[in-house]
This record gives C-alpha cells, structure tokens and sequence, in this order.
C-alpha cells in the first residue's frame, strides 16, 4: 500500500456523528500523511463506526506505529 494514497483525515469516511475529539497518528515520513480518527477523550477509536477504509488506515497506522507513523495524540476535532 502507498502511504501518499492514504487519506490525511480517515474520519471523514466514518458513518458516525462528528466526534470532539480525534486520534492522530502523525506520518514519520518527509512525504507521508497523517491519519486521523474519531475518538473519545481517552483515545478510544469506535472501529465499527469506521468506513471499511477507515478502518484498515486505522489498523494499519497501528501496526506502523514507530516505523511509518508516529505515536498517535488525542486533540479536539477541526470539524
């Protein structure tokens, strides 16, 4: 998978209501994207709320985490 093929905000694909918070797992590399998701306060990300898509950049910015991505931030939502 290219990682410049990602979506930078993964949570627009999400059929779930606008989230105030969202999980970001910011790119470790010079020409990657970040991935973002909603999340609660806490960071927990609802996974059956994701798109299909949005679930696998979720799934895959995880196991990525320290080689590709980095470790991800709860911050208040832009939407």
């Amino acid at each position: 998978m290219n990682h410049e093929d990602t979506a930078m905000h993964a949570a627009h694909h999400s059929s779930a209501a606008p989230s105030a918070f969202e999980l970001r797992f910011p790119s470790l590399s010079g020409t990657g994207c970040a991935l973002s998701f909603p999340c609660d306060a806490n960071g927990s990300v609802h996974m059956d709320s994701l798109s299909e898509r949005a679930r696998n950049n979720y799934l895959l910015a995880r196991a990525l985490m320290g080689r590709d991505y980095g470790w991800p931030s709860v911050l208040a939502s832009q939407t």
